[in-house]
């Protein structure tokens, strides 16, 4: 049931505050600051909307999950939903229609379309019985919404994938059928584009070219048959993107801005120790492949072109007092070599649960770096102005 309590459209003052990290001296803001964890969309999904005025995010405040609106002139924050009880909505998976004024998310296995101007809702689609839903992603044009549904294993795998991968593994190995589905954002049928007895996820849609989609064979890299893959909506074909090689492993793909390219990072395998790290791009016909070597342990990358990359490090042990690992750092593409990691700041996030996963991401316009971290106890979302890159420190 869809709830219209008070809360909808309640506004509150801003809550930034800027600090200055204690590496660069950059000034860092502070977009959030409650006593729950806050956290913005995935980092393949743009929350910019209004111009680049506004940005959407999660927020579980009051005990209980649901999406809001930062006006960035301001720091206003305006509530979009009001769910108090039941099952809490995937809101860091929403989706903003490039060409409407609206965006998707999920509850209670349906899809919810959400008017960011009058916060109407409507449900557009429902999975069938012993399915369950994933991600989504709105074409290019604004006029399909694209998702995968999965089948429903609760019965014999024991899941938390949210909070520790829990059954991650157990899921992979278990194939089960999955199906992508295109769904109409005005109303009607859906249809099946593709299915497999594999576990399908990270459904992309390419921003400029409607008719495209990346997705993956999920599960741990190494274990599954190939990660990246590619559909052709109009014609239905599907091939791999970055064809696999021996003990090479790739992922966390996500869409340049261009809509042709498609951005991962990966590393090789020797005996039982992960070395030759790389970030990577290739068209989605697999031509002008670029990797380049990077010796950093990273979690997620995200570009907008292949000119500048940012990457959020891994948290190492407290005990060994590395303040460097735990950073958003920067690369820079000049001439054809990958320089850095430049540092742009510490993170200091916990990587506790998926909302928690820093997941840096530029904004539109390459000017700001948004990422989510519990530094402070709580997720808060932080934004920081990108400066020129050889004012950076390098990375010991």
């Amino acid at each position: 049931m869809i709830a219209n309590g008070q809360g909808k459209g309640k506004v509150w003052p801003a809550e930034w505050k800027i600090t200055k990290d204690l590496i660069t001296g950059i000034p860092m803001r502070q977009l959030t600051n409650h006593l729950a964890h806050s956290f913005h969309l995935y980092f393949t999904n743009d929350g910019w909307y209004d111009k680049g005025n506004k940005l959407l995010f999660g927020s579980d405040r009051f005990n209980a999950t649901n999406l809001y609106s930062m006006d960035l002139t301001t720091g206003e924050i305006t509530q979009l939903t009001d769910y108090r009880e039941g099952a809490p909505a995937n809101f860091q998976q929403t989706y903003i229609n490039p060409k409407e004024h609206e965006a998707y998310f999920s509850r209670n296995n349906q899809i919810i379309s959400i008017n960011l101007q009058t916060f109407e809702e409507k449900v557009i689609y429902e999975a069938p019985e012993k399915f369950n839903l994933g991600n989504m992603s709105c074409t290019s044009d604004g006029e399909w919404l694209c998702t995968c549904i999965k089948e429903d294993l609760s019965d014999r795998i024991q899941t938390s994938l949210g909070a520790g991968y829990i059954g991650f593994e157990e899921t992979a190995r278990a194939k089960p059928h999955c199906k992508i589905v295109k769904i109409p954002v005005a109303g009607g049928e859906a249809s099946v584009i593709h299915e497999e007895k594999v576990w399908i996820g990270h459904v992309n849609t390419s921003p400029t070219q409607p008719h495209l989609l990346s997705f993956c064979h999920e599960g741990p890299w190494d274990l599954v048959d190939h990660r990246i893959w590619c559909l052709n909506m109009d014609s239905g074909e599907v091939w791999k993107i970055r064809p696999s090689e021996d003990n090479v492993f790739v992922g966390h793909e996500y869409w340049h801005a261009d809509g042709i390219t498609i951005g991962y990072h990966g590393y090789t395998e020797s005996l039982s120790n992960k070395d030759g790290k790389f970030i990577g791009s290739v068209k989605y016909d697999n031509t002008n492949s670029q990797e380049k070597a990077f010796p950093f342990q990273n979690m997620h990358i995200h570009s907008n072109d292949s000119s500048l990359i940012v990457g959020d490090g891994q948290q190492t042990s407290a005990y060994h007092g590395d303040q460097f690992q735990d950073t958003v750092c920067l690369w820079k593409n000049t001439d054809g070599r990958l320089e850095g990691p430049r540092i742009l700041c510490r993170h200091r996030g916990s990587f506790q649960a998926q909302k928690l996963h820093v997941h840096p991401r530029f904004s539109p316009d390459g000017s700001k770096v948004l990422f989510t971290s519990d530094m402070s106890g709580y997720g808060n979302l932080y934004l920081v102005d990108v400066p020129e890159f050889e004012s950076l420190p390098k990375q010991p």
